[in-house]
């Protein structure tokens, strides 16, 4: 509603005032605007949880939320809206390839609209993790070429905004008015950039993973802006996200990433010696990927690969590497030379200075995705007979009984989602189990928790 400035009015009667200008304001009713948001949120709800069982309703609720992503009244119920869409996809993909196409030609328009043109920080976000979701859940055959053009162009144009904004806060710093305040302000800024840049490389992330190498023409004309992003004089979160997304190229498109090289080898091996434990993270994760990928005594890349090694040591072996804050960068560093290890330079060439140092570094204790390369690694030197690894007369065998139990207890081994690894580990456990006299010994020198799980596992 439009009301005089003069006018008096009752804010506490379910409306909210916003000056127009010197003359009107701008009222908006607030308590029915709290019921749609619930509504919506309830929708998200049912639609997230009741799945297949939802999809009755799919084709009502869509025609609902699709056109809310641009209801500028209320930030929540775009952001739910947002949200609900790839929920909506999930539950009529049963409904076959011809119903999905048709929903998601209804709805890509405004979503990819509202990549473009969402002011919003927090909502924006919502947005490209909803595009990022939808990629995922679509999978091959749905994102048509003109489609793909739209997302990369929405891309691009953040990826140009945040360039610009970099280079308005270096000119900031450097202004006559500089002071606390503006400095508060720029890092404010840089957390919302920081989350957004995540968002746009979980968007990457996804397209690789869909479409694999079909997907590196496409990253081409994006390519320019996270080289860029990996300069030194760039933050430290750009070049975290830009080596997460030559990550992703390693990953899923291996045939391409020489083309890249010359982009990323050496600010992923400089960079894992960055203050930022995100950008060792990354780099680290990046330098073992390299080394599955292209493995082998003749891997183009072994000399990097090798190269790497006292970079990731130093990570390791820093004072605070097993801080909370650097616990995953460590253990990112810890994988990746246990897979330069396994895929480059090979168990037989490693000495026993190299393996006790190696034992040294175990457990993991919070990486569930690098946890089960790192023991499937140590079964492998066990399952090898390695002597350096067991010990003269088998005198690390207590240490890495708990080694295992501790992998086991804090879920860096899940034996739901591990069956292989774990059937590995108790081929390893049944014949000591079976001599009592030495299991009982072993587990003599085991915290209670370890002796426990153990015995449960016997």
């Amino acid at each position: 509603a439009l009301v005089d400035s003069d006018e008096q009015v009752d804010e506490d009667d379910g409306w909210e005032y916003v000056p127009l200008s010197d003359q009107q304001k701008f009222g908006v009713k607030t308590a029915g605007l709290e019921d749609k948001n619930t509504a919506c949120q309830m929708l998200v709800c049912y639609a997230r949880e009741l799945k297949e069982g939802f999809s009755e309703y799919t084709e009502q609720v869509v025609k609902i939320m699709v056109p809310l992503l641009k209801f500028y009244f209320h930030d929540l119920i775009r952001s739910a809206a947002a949200e609900s869409l790839p929920f909506l996809l999930e539950s009529v993909k049963h409904k076959g390839d011809d119903y999905v196409r048709e929903m998601w030609n209804y709805i890509c328009p405004e979503l990819f609209k509202s990549l473009q043109t969402e002011m919003e920080p927090d909502i924006l976000a919502v947005i490209m993790e909803s595009v990022a979701t939808c990629v995922e859940v679509l999978g091959v055959g749905f994102i048509d070429g003109l489609q793909m053009d739209e997302l990369v162009e929405a891309m691009k144009n953040h990826l140009k905004k945040n360039y610009d904004k970099e280079e308005e806060r270096k000119q900031a710093r450097k202004d006559e008015d500089y002071d606390e305040e503006v400095e508060e302000g720029i890092e404010e800024e840089l957390d919302q950039d920081d989350y957004l840049l995540g968002k746009i490389a979980d968007i990457i992330h996804n397209l690789f993973g869909v479409y694999g190498e079909d997907f590196v023409q496409v990253f081409d004309k994006l390519t320019e802006y996270f080289v860029a992003m990996l300069a030194p004089e760039r933050p430290s979160l750009e070049h975290q996200w830009a080596i997460c997304v030559f990550d992703d190229l390693i990953d899923y498109a291996p045939n391409s990433a020489p083309k890249y090289q010359q982009h990323f080898l050496e600010p992923m091996m400089v960079y894992l010696s960055d203050a930022n434990p995100g950008v060792r993270q990354a780099s680290a994760y990046g330098v073992g990927a390299i080394a599955i990928k292209f493995p082998g005594p003749n891997s183009p890349y072994g000399d990097f690969c090798t190269s790497c090694i006292p970079s990731l040591v130093n990570v390791i072996n820093d004072v605070n590497s097993r801080e909370v804050e650097n616990l995953s960068a460590t253990e990112n560093c810890i994988s990746a030379i246990t897979k330069i290890f396994k895929h480059v330079i090979g168990i037989d060439k490693l000495d026993e200075a190299t393996i006790m140092t190696w034992l040294s570094w175990l457990p993991i204790q919070e990486d569930e995705e690098e946890g089960p390369n790192v023991y499937g690694f140590l079964m492998d030197l066990i399952e090898a007979n390695n002597q350096f690894a067991m010990g003269k007369n088998n005198i690390n065998l207590p240490d890495i009984i708990k080694v295992i139990a501790e992998a086991i207890l804090n879920k860096t081994i899940k034996s739901d989602e591990e069956p292989e690894l774990m059937a590995r580990i108790q081929a390893f456990l049944g014949p000591i189990q079976a001599n009592k006299a030495l299991w009982s010994a072993i587990l003599l020198q085991l915290p209670e928790t370890h002796m426990v799980l153990l015995s449960g596992q016997s």
